[in-house]
């Protein structure tokens, strides 16, 4: 029987642990979406996880709308990168990068007052901030139906961010499905509502994941190939009226490519991000694929050691944990109190909530 403690291989990766860092957006790149020195530190410091999934990273302007989100699309990006996947590596650590196009979440401020692009005519609920107006929040804004053109510029735009991420050192990648971003959009039938052969069926709905998703391998490999998906619930205004078939069918898909691992994201009632009072469709994934499964849903120690050693995941993604925790598997492993994370720091520009949160073992000195 595994145990969360123990080895895993997750398809050319080979873990120490079971306990991997799910990706945390922190905002510390610059405005040109180049890492910076401090994210060295900040993802050295956590290289004890069994897998480090990167902070979403976008592949191209386009579809990046987040403040000092770092990118995957420039030559000065991928430099930036290599002193990070450098210093993961000399600590003994592992790590992947996340490919994200927001979609419609990208507001025109970011792209020269461009539409977004989404599966349909759609709008996102809710404000966000951009460079324009700073501390003050904007409605989202309507985006256009992408076109066959637009699918094939995302589609190359995803292939040269995989081959950027293998140069700038990344052990893998994995594409982000999730979170009612691009491919979410086109998932779920609650936000696409188009009429053409990436719309309607089920099949058509992830036909741009399955285009994506052979991109990835065809520059990656499939052992290195990861993708995340949040298959239950309303998230950003994304929701599949009938998800299990849905995400079954991908899991069934999935199976004939090969890749390294499927990482779920099912929030509960009180997520923290999110919440659903819809059933989980993650035991049916699990029967559907039948390569690793990670789970990420804001688990306690206790419901982390329980999911592994019951068989119904394969390992589970820690998420606020590895904020305030860099060396949590430790933790874990010793049942030791959690340092608390400072909401006011998550995004902040500087090491403050970042780099500077002591070790257990710095703790006890």
């Amino acid at each position: 029987m595994a145990t969360l403690f123990d080895p895993i291989t997750l398809g050319a990766i080979e873990a120490p642990n079971r306990i991997l860092m799910a990706p945390l957006t922190r905002g510390r790149a610059t405005q040109a979406s180049v890492p910076v020195p401090m994210m060295a530190e900040y993802y050295a410091q956590r290289a004890s996880a069994g897998l480090i999934i990167s902070e979403a990273t976008g592949i191209s302007r386009e579809g990046l709308g987040w403040p000092y989100a770092p990118g995957l699309w420039t030559r000065e990006q991928v430099e930036g990168w290599k002193p990070v996947t450098d210093a993961v590596h000399a600590a003994g650590g592992r790590i992947v990068a996340q490919l994200w196009h927001m979609g419609r979440i990208v507001h025109p401020d970011f792209n020269d007052g461009a539409a977004p692009i989404s599966a349909s005519a759609t709008t996102a609920p809710g404000k966000t901030r951009t460079y324009v107006t700073g501390n003050d929040k904007v409605p989202y804004a309507e985006a256009r139906a992408a076109t066959h053109d637009d699918i094939a510029r995302v589609l190359d735009d995803y292939a040269a961010a995989t081959r950027n991420a293998i140069e700038a050192g990344f052990d893998g990648v994995q594409l982000h499905a999730a979170n009612g971003y691009l491919i979410d959009q086109f998932l779920r039938d609650g936000s696409n509502m188009r009429d053409d052969d990436y719309g309607g069926s089920i099949e058509n709905r992830a036909r741009l994941l399955r285009q994506a998703i052979e991109r990835l391998v065809a520059e990656a490999g499939a052992g290195r190939v990861s993708v995340r998906f949040s298959p239950n619930g309303d998230t950003q205004g994304v929701i599949d009226s009938n998800p299990e078939p849905l995400f079954v069918h991908i899991g069934e898909w999935l199976n004939t490519q090969g890749i390294g691992f499927v990482e779920l994201r099912e929030p509960g009632p009180e997520g923290t991000f999110g919440s659903t009072t819809q059933p989980p469709v993650s035991p049916a994934f699990r029967k559907a694929w039948k390569g690793p499964l990670v789970l990420n849903q804001d688990f306690t120690r206790a419901q982390a050691i329980e999911t592994v050693e019951s068989g119904s995941a394969d390992a589970v993604a820690f998420g606020r944990p590895f904020l305030a925790n860099p060396d949590l598997p430790e933790r874990l492993r010793r049942d030791a109190p959690l340092n608390a994370d400072e909401m006011a720091t998550w995004y902040s520009r500087g090491p403050e909530g970042y780099t500077d949160y002591p070790t257990l073992e710095a703790v006890n000195a």
